[in-house]
Formats: C-alpha cells, sequence, structure tokens
C-alpha cells in the first residue's frame, strides 16, 4: 500500500498555517501566553517576538516560530487559541448587552427596569433607580456622562453574574 506525497504546494500551505498560528500566539497577552501548554523552547520563542519591534527581525523569528512548530502537535495549540477567541466573544457580547440595557434605561424605558431587576437576582432596586434617575440627569443636562458610566459598571455586573 503507498502513502500519497505531499505535493510542495501543500506542504507550503501547511507551514504557512503555522506560522500563521505562530503569530496568533505572537498576539496573546503574556498572561494567556502562559496558560497554553507549549515546549519551552516555543514559549520562550514566542515571547521572545513580541519584544522585538523591527519588522524585519520579528518576520524572521515568526519564521524561527513556524520551524519550531513543525515539531510540535499544534491541534492542543488551535484548540486553546480558539477557546480564547471564543472567551472573548462572549465577554463581547456581554459588554454590548450592558451598553444597550444602559442606552435603553437612559433613553427612559422604565419598563425595562423592572425586567432587570426580576432576571438578575442580584439586581439592587432602590441603586438601580437612583444610577438611572441621576444618568437620565445627566443626559438631559449635558453633563459629563459619571452615573452613566456608574450605571453601566452596574449593569455589567449584573449580566456577568447571571446570564438573563
Amino acid at each position: 500500500m503507498e502513502t500519497e506525497e505531499k505535493s510542495k504546494s501543500q506542504i507550503k500551505r501547511e507551514m504557512e498555517a503555522l506560522q500563521k498560528t505562530g503569530e496568533r500566539l505572537v498576539a496573546l497577552s503574556f498572561s494567556q501566553i502562559k496558560q497554553i501548554d507549549i515546549p519551552d523552547n516555543l514559549r520562550d520563542a514566542v515571547l521572545l517576538a513580541k519584544s522585538i519591534k523591527k519588522f524585519g527581525a520579528k518576520k524572521r523569528q515568526l519564521q524561527l516560530i513556524g520551524a519550531i512548530m513543525r515539531d510540535v502537535d499544534s491541534e492542543p495549540i488551535n484548540k486553546a487559541l480558539y477557546d480564547i477567541d471564543k472567551g472573548h466573544g462572549i465577554k463581547t457580547g456581554k459588554f454590548h448587552t450592558a451598553e444597550k440595557l444602559r442606552n435603553d434605561l437612559v433613553g427612559g424605558d422604565d419598563k425595562l427596569l423592572e425586567e432587570i431587576i426580576e432576571k438578575y437576582s442580584g439586581a439592587d432596586r432602590q441603586q438601580l433607580r437612583q444610577l438611572v434617575r441621576n444618568a437620565r440627569k445627566e443626559h438631559k443636562h449635558n453633563k459629563t456622562p459619571k452615573f452613566s458610566r456608574l450605571l453601566f459598571r452596574h449593569i455589567m455586573k449584573l449580566v456577568e453574574q447571571g446570564e438573563p
């Protein structure tokens, strides 16, 4: 039984994919890199690439990362990157939800205030009403949005504690 040999183009595509994975690793924060289970030589190369500022040197370092990744199973790394991206998407969704709730409350939707109090068990009715009232006053008089920010933070905590 003959095994099918890969073409030069296929090998090149695979190497480019590994280099792209390396670029995604370099784009992560230091704490995210430490969370991913990767070999020490790859981690060192990624951390070094983060500190390099010159384009040519960075490009060579990314090529080195791609070469190191040829000897590493990239599947767990890709899964970790997917999980990080997925977590970022969830956080962004919560942010947008809190932002919309805040904007609707400041816009005058009093029914929404009652819905929030019912949906989120940690909602303090009195504090929420006071923040909404003050944020509406700010908005009406075109003042600095201090209470609007406080309202957003309060809603964000509620959204993070429990999904509606």
